[in-house]
């Protein structure tokens, strides 16, 4: 057990956790980082330190590739308070992670869409590798 006492406690150890086992992988554009992402406000804290440490040198995303684990239905990803844009707004547009390694749910989606295709065919791609769901 890990005691920490605060909500800033948590999501800076949680940040320092991901970046020990993103550099730990050493991961390359044949061998990825699979990273699952939460979004709201559990791990805003943990966003914010990646963003710093990305910023200080000590952790690259150009080989990490994301899965977010939610998105409003009917809500277009354009919208404000989507999750696609909370999550460039709070982490993606701050770091070096390549858009092609960012896989969102698509929150308006068609009966046979496209973006659910490429999701399985990509999460089939990355089983072989290892995934950190963090929250």
């Amino acid at each position: 057990m890990i005691p920490l006492t605060t909500a800033e406690q948590v999501g800076k150890w949680a940040a320092r956790h991901i970046v020990n086992r993103i550099n730990a992988f050493k991961p390359t554009a044949d061998r990825p980082f699979v990273l699952g992402l939460p979004t709201g406000g559990t791990p805003m804290t943990t966003y914010k330190a990646l963003v710093e440490m990305h910023k200080a040198g000590q952790v690259s995303f150009k080989h990490v590739v994301t899965f977010n684990m939610d998105e409003y239905v009917g809500l277009p990803k354009e919208h404000p308070e989507s999750y696609y844009s909370f999550m460039h707004r709070n982490f993606f547009d701050h770091v070096d992670i390549p858009a092609e390694n960012i896989n969102l749910l698509n929150g308006t989606p068609r009966i046979s869409t496209p973006n659910a295709a490429s999701m399985k065919k990509k999460s089939v791609l990355t089983e072989k590798f290892i995934c950190l769901w963090a929250v």
